[in-house]
């Protein structure tokens, strides 16, 4: 209730009550203001359970503070169990790591269909990258393949 009151504004109310109602009638001021805090809680703990009576016994376990905003969207849309809204099945439609997979699956498979095709057909020089350098039969290397170079592009 007063968890925004700090011990400087504390202090403060104490120093403005003694000085309004006087060291004498304080106790009895507190009292009187402590006793009204009771009533006041006995009272909406009365009517909390007079409203769940009435609902039925299904909301016995009912809550008020549920009712809060906060609460309600915390409890129902973002909670793990079930999913009444349907956010996982539209999650998962709109995912793309699946097709992702599919299309990289694919391009993996017509590359290694590709390198079977060209080891089947016995083609004896495989593709070289530019500047890729090669061995001989005798371990020599040779000269690596160059790029053609355009004076006018740079």
């Amino acid at each position: 209730m007063f968890s925004d009151v700090g011990p400087l504004e504390l202090i403060t109310l104490v120093c403005l009550a003694t000085l309004l109602f006087g060291p004498d009638k304080l106790p009895e001021l507190i009292q009187n203001v402590t006793g009204f805090i009771r009533k006041f809680r006995q009272f909406s703990e009365n009517a909390k359970q007079e409203i769940r009576s009435e609902l039925g016994p299904e909301f016995q376990d009912f809550e008020f503070e549920d009712l809060h905003p906060k609460t309600f969207v915390r409890k129902h849309v973002l909670s793990g169990d079930g999913d009444g809204l349907g956010i996982d099945e539209l999650r998962s439609a709109l995912d793309p790591r699946q097709e992702l997979t599919d299309v990289a699956d694919a391009i993996r498979g017509a590359a290694d269909g590709e390198a079977a095709e060209s080891s089947l057909s016995g083609s004896a020089a495989p593709a070289r990258a530019p500047g890729a350098v090669s061995f001989n039969k005798d371990g020599g290397t040779t000269a690596p393949a160059r790029t053609p170079f355009d004076a006018d592009a740079t």
